[in-house]
């Protein structure tokens, strides 16, 4: 998968039949978002359990999984392997993050983060990239504080850029961009080249990633 905008195939997972429902519906209305599955805390993790479940249906057939952890105690997670699959996780707080962070998931957010940028965050883990709301890093890499300096010889982007920046964070395409702003598709691909080269990203999806990081972009 090498585009932002390739489809993905997705799993929702929350114990909650309301939660659940309405996230399907919420991403399932994002461009290039499929949702394969819904189910509860238990049944995937009976599922990841199970041998041969990885090559079963549904398991099978997703890209990551997209998890609302909702206020639920996280003591019945498996403490001795990693998830096999990318997850977005969707917490209230950063009380479980670094529980979270250990079991490999590296993608997480907060329960309110739009759509587009839940989607963002699984395009990201897909290319091996990590995704925590600003709020979270410290959670994680609490000796570490995530600034401008974290990138060499760090340029501020230019309000044009900032303004291409949270269009491509919600998955708009140049052509869409330039659109919305009333400028060129040669204009666009200039400010997300120029994007590119202040983040030191080598994708959009990595810029994004950076750029939440550095706390440029609020997902």
């Amino acid at each position: 998968m090498s585009e932002i905008d390739a489809t993905v195939s997705v799993a929702i997972v929350a114990n909650d039949p309301l939660a659940r429902a309405g996230l399907a519906a919420l991403l399932a209305a994002e461009p290039g978002c499929d949702i394969v599955a819904q189910m509860n805390l238990a049944d995937w993790l009976a599922d990841l359990q199970a041998t041969e479940a990885v090559n079963d249906w549904p398991l099978a057939q997703l890209d990551g999984v997209v998890w609302d952890v909702g206020w639920e105690p996280l003591a019945t997670l498996p403490d001795d392997e990693p998830f096999p699959l990318p997850v977005v996780a969707l917490l209230p707080d950063e009380t479980a993050v670094s529980q979270l962070w250990s079991l490999g998931i590296q993608a997480m957010l907060r329960r309110d983060a739009p759509s587009a940028a839940i989607v963002a965050a699984l395009q990201a883990s897909l290319h091996g990239l990590a995704t925590l709301d600003p709020e979270f890093v410290t959670a994680v890499l609490p000796d570490t504080p995530l600034s401008t300096d974290a990138l060499p010889e760090f340029t501020e982007l230019t309000p044009r850029e900032n303004e291409v920046l949270y269009l491509l964070a919600e998955g708009l395409t140049n052509k869409a961009i330039a659109h919305q702003l009333e400028i060129s598709n040669h204009t666009v691909k200039f400010h997300v080249n120029a994007i590119l080269g202040k983040l030191n990203a080598q994708s959009r999806t990595e810029a994004v990633v950076q750029a939440t990081r550095l706390g440029l972009l609020l997902l």
